[in-house]
């Protein structure tokens, strides 16, 4: 704090003064600034030193989709984030290399630009460790990345691509208060490829009763406190697909609201219970968007040999499905 504003929110200078001894404040080494507040490096201190230097990338993106009861996408958007885990010694610098199309095009490579392996990334926000000039002069990422884990960049990609996972509902009310659900799901993406933990949230009526549930893979869990079944499938490999059936008592239900169910008549049974399908999953060593890294250059003064280690993941944002 300088006369009452604060001059750092770095969470790894706040640690060192916020502690469980509140006394600690009263010593004269704590009253003065720290090192690193007063370098040109705020974020990072010196004198760092590691055993083994190790930096870790994650590339997770997240898809928001929503589509249609006929099958259109509605909205589509990928927001994605790069995540590093450094563990670094001395003052490193590293630069950061993707298949970035205005950085092909800047650099003349018009040809990488269109050949389909390019993302034009939207709304970029870095850390602040990366050089914001040298970016926006050549479109490089250099910078010196604070100890441990933290951000570097998000972005977002308004694209259309293909639902990742398909659900198809067909839901029938019988005479004999019954009503019966037929699931079908597919997954749209590479058969080399694995989505793993899915879970398939379909909506049902709140006063169902006696469940019984046929899947030709996973398991399937009535939650009458959500008013949902969930399939869940372990790994869904790419290019499946899967049936599962479902079958409840519906006391409300008589053959008259079945009939107007059945005809789409509004004076028929409740069709506020029928929200969007929910689907949860993770496919690992893949991105949606199709970003690359290129490249990891670390550059140290003493020359030690590091270790990047690079690793891709999609997973579901706010990904829905409407029932017909």
């Amino acid at each position: 704090m300088d006369h009452g504003l604060p001059q750092s929110l770095d969470s790894t200078i706040l640690r060192q003064f916020i502690t469980q001894e509140g006394n600690r404040m009263a010593d004269d080494s704590k009253s003065k600034p720290p090192v690193a507040l007063t370098n040109a490096v705020s974020w990072r201190a010196e004198g760092i030193k590691h055993k083994k230097n190790e930096i870790f990338l994650d590339v997770v993106e997240k898809l928001n989709l929503l589509v249609a009861a006929n099958g259109t996408v509605l909205h589509c958007e990928i927001n994605g984030a790069v995540k590093m885990k450094s563990f670094l010694s001395g003052m490193p610098e590293l630069k950061l290399g993707l298949n970035d199309k205005v950085m092909f095009e800047a650099t003349g490579r018009n040809q990488q630009a269109r050949g389909g392996k390019s993302v034009e990334l939207e709304d970029i926000k870095f850390h602040q460790c990366v050089r914001l000039a040298r970016f926006e002069n050549d479109r490089t990422i250099s910078f010196i990345p604070p100890d441990g884990e933290f951000d570097l960049m998000t972005y977002r990609l308004d694209t259309q691509v293909k639902p990742l996972i398909w659900v198809e509902a067909v839901v029938e009310p019988h005479k004999g208060s019954r009503i019966e659900y037929m699931i079908k799901t597919r997954s749209q993406f590479k058969s080399r490829s694995v989505a793993n933990n899915v879970e398939i949230s379909i909506p049902v009526p709140p006063d169902v009763d006696s469940p019984s549930f046929k899947s030709s893979v996973g398991n399937v869990t009535y939650l009458p406190d959500k008013d949902c079944v969930v399939w869940t499938i372990k790994q869904f490999h790419g290019g499946r697909e899967y049936l599962m059936r479902a079958h409840f008592g519906l006391p409300s239900i008589t053959r008259d609201e079945a009939d107007a169910a059945n005809k789409g008549m509004g004076s028929g049974m409740d069709m506020s219970w029928k929200k969007p399908i929910g689907v949860k999953f993770e496919i690992p060593y893949f991105t949606v968007s199709g970003i690359q890294v290129r490249y990891l250059k670390i550059i140290e003064r003493s020359g030690y040999q590091a270790l990047p280690w690079v690793r891709y993941i999609t997973a579901n944002g706010d990904y829905q499905l409407r029932m017909a």
